[in-house]
């Protein structure tokens, strides 16, 4: 009899230990999930965030604005760092491949990209503000250079 209530009393331990740790592991996969999110987040804001320092690079060259060779390069630079964002936002492929495409463009053809800078901005305040078509001009436009070319 003694025996039996040792076992029923481990027996009960057992369901509230594994209850408590059941629970606090739902906790902590409902606080990744949450965490995972925000990181998202931030990421697509930088990534926004630097498609508008790009746009206004672009228009600060377009006006003559400073050195040509130093806004160029501020440009390759605020590209490159909306790239890097890119890759890490999940669910972002097609978008990931355009954005690196303009910015291998712009390092690769800079004679041919330097006169397109209008359409490229353009595109680029389309991306920021979310419309599909700025990666659909983005795209029309590395298809029309010519990649033989300088």
């Amino acid at each position: 009899m003694n025996q039996e209530k040792v076992m029923k009393r481990r027996m009960v331990g057992a369901i509230i230990l594994f209850s408590v740790t059941f629970i606090v592991l739902i906790i902590f996969i409902a606080l990744y999930v949450d965490e995972t999110h925000r990181v998202q987040e931030t990421y697509r804001t930088q990534y926004n965030t630097n498609l508008k320092h790009a746009s206004e690079a672009i228009d600060a060259y377009l006006k003559g604005e400073g050195d040509y060779d130093m806004r160029y390069t501020r440009i390759i630079s605020d590209m490159s760092s909306a790239n890097s964002f890119a890759f890490l936002i999940e669910d972002f492929k097609d978008e990931q491949k355009t954005i690196n495409e303009i910015n291998s463009a712009l390092i690769k053809y800079p004679e041919q990209m330097k006169g397109n800078l209008e359409e490229l901005k353009e595109a680029l305040d389309d991306m920021a503000a979310n419309v599909d078509r700025g990666y659909t001009r983005a795209n029309k436009l590395i298809d029309s250079l010519d990649k033989k070319g300088n």
